[in-house]
């Protein structure tokens, strides 16, 4: 076991370890938010084998209580997975002659897919001090020139304040989507809506009735069912071109295995073939829509993004599960349908001073809105 380094400064020690299993469950629990991505979800992670990330573990110490704790994984970050459209297919031509040119290697505390999080029992400033700093030792050990703070709301603004006085960079990231359930079932729902999005939802499930759709809840899929469900994941992969985490096969199948109780399937079946499915986390009140998959011939022809949504929000209010989160992208149809944009940011520091006026003009120019014109109509509204 690696001796914890010792933070002269702020009389914290830190350690770094490489599985989550290397700490009891019950230890680290203690000292991180109450949210599903916590032990067991990251242990689950750890056992996927991700192509694109290697994790870390960060744990603050006082004396030899755990205080705090962070997840943090390693990233290539290339410009090609940060745009879509012409500017995308020139950086992949450039690639080709100089392949590592646009490849910078990250050190990022968080989790790649959903919000970042960081235990700290005490809400002290010191537990976030002593994770960037030990953060910026594991960078040069590793040689990741960038570090950085994915996805944080604004929760965690005095917290991070100090970061920006020590060269971090605080930029926007894709907003999280909200929706407050306060609400006795769909029809009272469908009275929040705009005369005109009510209208176009009813005659989309009007639509969506005219075939018989089987529903389904499952917390574990079999092994023909989860080939069919990763086979739609892909599908769905394909068609949005996020160019971020592809979730291994092995995920869904460990998730129901370490989060028996957290882990929901749900799945659509038209004349008995897979046409949808969503993959959820259900924790303290909230759902959390997670992955999707469509077969796109029958999901368009039949609407079932919209079906999926009301079939979940009523599985939600018979549950008493009052908040629904669907994450980022797709910004369009969930403004529509009443969700609350949440913004989350990202603080993001180059290693080498010479280099941080460049990753401030990269930053600028890879701005999220300047290639999503959903999220830029956002943007304008709220200002």
């Amino acid at each position: 076991m690696k001796i914890p380094r010792q933070s002269k400064k702020y009389h914290l020690r830190t350690r770094v370890i490489k599985k989550i299993e290397e700490i009891p469950s019950e230890e680290f629990n203690k000292v991180f938010p109450h949210v599903p991505e916590r032990y067991h979800f990251l242990k689950t992670l750890d056992g996927s084998k991700f192509d694109q990330f290697s994790f870390y573990y960060i744990l603050v110490y006082e004396r030899k209580e755990l205080i705090g704790a962070a997840p943090c994984f390693t990233v290539d970050y290339s410009l090609d997975t940060s745009i879509n459209g012409p500017l995308r297919q020139f950086s992949n031509a450039i690639k080709k002659v100089f392949p590592h040119l646009f490849s910078i290697k990250a050190l990022v505390c968080g989790i790649p897919m959903g919000q970042g999080q960081i235990g700290n029992i005490s809400s002290s400033f010191d537990v976030v001090k002593a994770i960037q700093r030990r953060m910026e030792a594991l960078a040069r050990k590793i040689h990741a020139p960038i570090i950085a703070f994915k996805d944080f709301d604004q929760s965690y603004d005095k917290s991070f304040a100090p970061l920006l006085k020590n060269g971090f960079l605080k930029i926007d990231s894709l907003p999280m989507t909200r929706l407050k359930m306060d609400f006795t079932d769909f029809e009272d729902y469908l009275k929040t809506l705009s005369g005109a999005t009510r209208y176009d939802l009813r005659r989309k499930l009007k639509k969506a009735s005219s075939v018989k759709i089987e529903s389904s809840m499952v917390s574990a899929l079999d092994e023909g069912t989860l080939n069919e469900v990763y086979g739609l994941y892909l599908q769905a992969v394909n068609e949005h071109d996020m160019g971020f985490e592809i979730v291994p096969r092995e995920f869904f199948r460990l998730i129901s295995k370490n989060m028996p109780q957290e882990a929901k399937f749900f799945l659509w079946r038209i004349n008995g073939k897979l046409a949808a499915f969503v993959f959820c986390l259900v924790s303290e009140g909230v759902l959390l829509d997670y992955y999707l998959g469509f077969d796109y011939t029958p999901a368009h022809e039949y609407h079932l993004y919209f079906v999926k949504f009301k079939e979940i929000m009523n599985w939600c209010l018979d549950h008493g599960i009052r908040t629904y989160e669907m994450g980022a992208t797709g910004y369009e149809p969930k403004r529509r349908l009443g969700f609350e944009f949440v913004p989350v940011y990202l603080y993001v520091k180059s290693r080498h001073k010479i280099l941080r006026p460049f990753l401030k003009g990269l930053c600028a120019l890879l701005k999220f809105e300047n290639f999503d014109p959903e999220l830029r109509r956002w943007k304008r509204s709220q200002k």
